[in-house]
């Protein structure tokens, strides 16, 4: 994989996993989300207003494992490919940060720790299939 590949991939795959993690996680499951942040014993913590950097800089680095994963695989990125590897690597990453967090903090009730990685793998398999059209595309 080129650096080129590298840093197209990343950022459509930061791209990618903000529109479709807005559309999923605070328009069509945003009450779902809003009650699991506070039905734990944690009070206060949902931010007044999100830190877009921070947000930003996570998207990229998601955005780049998801690129290492689909570019370091033998053979030209075919979109399905990108869509499962997409899919696998968005749940373990979720599994283990939700499962590290409710391990560790108040933050997240055992009901939004078992689903969140469920549905965070759709916004990490279409990100993967859009990197891996980029892939594909960039040399």
């Amino acid at each position: 994989m080129t650096a080129r590949q590298l840093a197209t991939g990343t950022i459509v795959g930061a791209a990618t996993l903000s529109a479709t993690g807005y559309l999923m996680f605070w328009i069509a499951l945003g009450d779902f989300y809003a009650y699991a942040l506070r039905s734990g014993a944690a009070t206060g913590v949902p931010r007044e207003s999100p830190l877009v950097w921070a947000v930003a800089l996570g998207a990229l680095s998601y955005g780049a494992l998801l690129t290492l994963a689909i570019g370091n695989r033998t053979g030209s990125p075919a979109i399905g490919a990108g869509i499962k590897v997409g899919a696998v690597v968005g749940f373990l990453v979720w599994f283990t940060a939700d499962f590290m967090l409710f391990g560790i903090s108040n933050v997240l009730s055992l009901t939004s720790t078992l689903i969140d990685p469920l549905l965070e793998v759709v916004p990490s398999a279409v990100a993967g299939g859009a990197i891996a059209v980029v892939l594909r595309n960039v040399r």
